[in-house]
């Protein structure tokens, strides 16, 4: 039991060896001790101030980057409309110069075909004609071999002329 209850002069050294201490470490430990605790509590705090600052500017940034997107989407969708009217433009233009060749090419292959035409006919009545001339020669040479014959078409002639 000696052990738990210590004596009055232990007690004593123990008291002072304790001040003692406390006043070396108070006099050297103390204060560097409580400038680093403070120096990690300033760069903590600058660092939260850093995140916090980072932070914003992170924001700021990422709301830029969405008004730049928007805005790149509405010119990307205007540069599309009007690419697209430039192309229906182009292939209305081409549809109409296509129609005017067509037509010109349809009215020039009427016009030969009208020549061609025209052109045939007269040497169709060509043809007809002398043909019709080599027929009424051959039939007056025939029927106008006799003179019984003769006198009877010209009475006939004269005659067609009185009805007329």
């Amino acid at each position: 039991m000696d052990l738990v209850t210590p004596d009055l002069g232990l007690i004593f050294w123990t008291g002072l060896v304790f001040l003692l201490l406390l006043f070396i470490l108070t006099k050297f430990a103390w204060k560097p001790m409580l400038n680093a605790i403070n120096t990690r509590e300033a760069n903590i705090q600058d660092a939260l101030d850093m995140a916090k600052k980072t932070k914003a500017e992170m924001e700021q940034l990422r709301s830029q980057n969405e008004n730049a997107l928007k805005e790149a989407r509405v010119e990307r969708d205007q540069m599309i409309k009007e690419a697209k009217a430039t192309s229906d433009e182009m292939i209305e233009a081409a549809k109409a110069k296509a129609k005017v060749e067509a037509d010109k090419i349809i009215e020039t292959a009427k016009a030969s075909i009208e020549t061609e035409k025209n052109a045939a006919i007269a040497e169709l009545k060509t043809q007809v004609a002398s043909i019709s001339l080599e027929i009424a020669e051959k039939i007056l040479r025939e029927e106008l071999s006799t003179k019984d014959k003769q006198a009877q078409l010209a009475e006939n002639y004269v005659q067609d002329i009185n009805l007329n």
